[in-house]
């Protein structure tokens, strides 16, 4: 790709993105396409691609600096740790790539020298500068902390690194109303299916993906949910209506190996052909939320609170470590808010 464009870190709907700017260019548009994980922003009017050391690499985003070949050689035995761990291969993706920025960034330091004064300034000069998002501060601190108890002993005081203060955001959730009317104008029999799942059992899009056949269990009425985030197995209710579904979608499209299957036998469908799923029964909808898959999700378990079953139960459904992450519906659940009168309407 021949420098006539120009690439920048840009928060995009709450999330760290690299956006890719140039005049229009067949050429360029049709490589750019091909890049893993690459979307359209029509409100930038530009491509965007997951924030990634291999992209920020490839797009001239990184300091003009290298790793040395010491840590490379620490990078490595740090990988070999974690995957002898079992950790999720999406967890060793993230911890190396958070890491690899941290170390280029001191990479004329060894290792061994680095302190928590580095990692604050680090903290303050790339991470704040760049207004990188607290979720990305939070995947460094694990990642260094994990790095320096396990592989490499140094002045850094690990006990002493402090996480940032989390940011209270309440999740989206969509009324019932709005899930029906994106479903009813979910026209394509697989995607209906597909979106249907992820509302009926609280799915993260990843995890159906993953799904097989033999994953619905429609005697026991539960949807067996294998090696999920913290790669741990769960199962979630699955109700009549949604199986009756799923035996339509079966019948018509009879997939061989995953439950849904992309263009070609055996292979899983598309993440980001999933989102365009969503996106185009928007379209057709008078919703203009910037509704995403996990919005599903989301109102799933708001939905389930307010039909009054018990916290206990969701967790377990959604596969929550703590309870304190499922506690977040309650402030956006309506059932007990809305019985309270406004003293306005008392006047």
């Amino acid at each position: 790709m021949k420098k006539d464009w120009r690439a920048e870190v840009l928060k995009h709907r709450g999330v760290q993105r690299i956006f890719v700017f140039f005049e229009y260019d067949e050429d360029l548009i049709t490589r750019v396409k091909k890049l893993p994980g690459v979307l359209w922003s029509s409100t930038k009017r530009a491509w965007h691609l997951p924030d990634t050391l291999a992209y920020r690499e490839r797009f001239g985003l990184l300091p003009a600096k290298a790793l040395t070949q010491e840590h490379e050689e620490k990078l490595a035995l740090y990988r070999r740790w974690l995957e002898g761990k079992r950790y999720s291969a999406n967890t060793i993706k993230t911890y190396m790539e958070v890491l690899s920025l941290f170390l280029v960034y001191f990479c004329e330091r060894p290792v061994g020298s680095l302190t928590n004064g580095d990692l604050s300034d680090y903290n303050n000069d790339y991470i704040l500068r760049n207004k990188l998002s607290v979720s990305y501060q939070n995947q460094l601190v694990n990642a260094v902390k994990l790095f320096f108890r396990v592989v490499e002993g140094s002045t850094m005081d690990i006990e002493m690194i402090y996480r940032p203060r989390r940011e209270k955001k309440l999740p989206n959730v969509l009324s019932k109303e709005e899930v029906k009317l994106i479903l009813e104008n979910t026209r394509n029999l697989k995607h209906k299916a597909m979106l249907s799942l992820i509302y009926a059992c609280g799915l993260r899009s990843g995890e159906l993906l993953k799904l097989l056949p033999e994953h619905v269990d429609s005697k026991r009425g539960v949807l067996v949910i294998k090696q999920a985030k913290g790669n741990k197995d769960r199962i979630a209710p699955i109700g009549q209506g949604i199986l009756d579904l799923l035996r339509l979608y079966y019948t018509a499209f009879k997939p061989k190996r995953y439950l849904f299957e992309g263009m070609h036998v055996g292979e899983m469908y598309d993440a980001r052909s999933l989102q365009l799923v969503l996106k185009q029964s928007l379209a057709r909808t008078d919703i203009t939320k910037p509704v995403t898959l996990h919005w599903l999700r989301h109102s799933y378990a708001t939905h389930l609170l307010e039909n009054g079953t018990d916290l206990r139960y969701i967790q377990e459904i959604l596969g929550h470590r703590s309870s304190r992450t499922t506690e977040i519906y309650t402030h956006v659940s309506t059932s007990s808010i809305r019985k309270i009168v406004s003293p306005f309407d008392m006047l």
